[in-house]
């Protein structure tokens, strides 16, 4: 059920969030998005859906068309790649990195070729679906090579006589593998982007505000674990240098005279070197539990 918020703004206000059809993207955004409490009932490969909960409504549209569909209003934002966004060159809002679906876009040649350094590329027939980026890259280099734009398949060109090297999307590199490449030149990092339309009405930031909030809340616990223990009141300070917490731990008195409980969120790369530490300090029991949301 919509919050009476919304009914009350603009009955007629609803969100809609261009999302990309299939593919990773797709897989990791959805996440996300479920992961943040909207719920959409999808059957299939539908191109529109709207949330039950919510007023938004998702466009899911092939990736390279996203930013056009945000710069003209059609849609409100967008989650696509940043490689998109600069291949396009449409006049959009970047509203926050998301940290997921990250890549690079390189430069690859068949894995016989000897490769010393950017010359390679002279006179050299390149196959790409980014043309834009590529010939920028380029340049910046004065190399003066055939660019070949197609979709699809990339980084087949080589191996069919279709072009001598490719500039595509590399993620694992096991697309280069199979296909007897090998990358010679990364020329720029991606990832997902949430963007906005410029023109955005003040009804829809509003909605944005909440549906940004709900999506920082999610990626904020990420990586994040709450951890419980039991110390010695006369090691606490010790242990709470150890666990700063977002501000500081919460210590609170145990029935047992002399003992206190710490709680605190400790990234989990840092666990198991934290861990030892508490252990030397005195600390017991200690329990650690998975975070779904940190709001602030």
């Amino acid at each position: 059920m919509v919050s009476p918020f919304y009914l009350l703004k603009d009955k007629m206000a609803r969100l809609k969030i261009a999302i990309q059809n299939k593919g990773r993207l797709y897989d990791d955004s959805m996440n996300l998005i479920k992961e943040a409490g909207f719920k959409f009932s999808l059957k299939g490969r539908e191109l529109l859906a709207s949330a039950k909960n919510f007023p938004i409504d998702a466009l899911f549209l092939r990736d390279d068309d996203i930013p056009q569909t945000v710069s003209d209003g059609v849609a409100d934002v967008g989650i696509v790649g940043e490689n998109e966004v600069i291949e396009r060159g449409k006049k959009v809002e970047i509203i926050k990195r998301l940290g997921f679906s990250k890549c690079h876009l390189s430069l690859a040649i068949p894995r016989s070729e000897e490769y010393k350094d950017i010359s390679y590329f002279n006179d050299k027939k390149i196959a790409t679906s980014y043309p834009g980026i590529l010939k920028k890259f380029l340049k910046e280099y004065d190399i003066k090579a055939d660019i070949h734009v197609i979709t699809g398949s990339v980084e087949i060109a080589p191996g069919i006589g279709l072009a001598d090297a490719i500039f595509d999307i590399v993620s694992s590199g096991s697309t280069l593998v199979s296909n007897r490449l090998k990358e010679v030149e990364k020329v720029m990092y991606s990832e997902a982007l949430l963007i906005g339309y410029p023109g955005m009405s003040d009804d829809k930031k509003e909605l944005l505000k909440e549906f940004f909030f709900r999506l920082d809340s999610v990626q904020r616990a990420e990586g994040k674990k709450y951890i419980m223990l039991n110390a010695p009141d006369e090691k606490v300070s010790e242990i709470a240098k150890i666990l700063p917490g977002m501000k500081s731990p919460t210590v609170t008195p145990l029935e047992e005279k002399g003992w206190s409980s710490l709680q605190s969120v400790i990234a989990e790369n840092d666990f198991w070197e934290i861990i030892g530490k508490l252990k030397k300090a005195g600390a017991q029991s200690i329990l650690v539990l998975p975070i779904e949301k940190m709001i602030f």
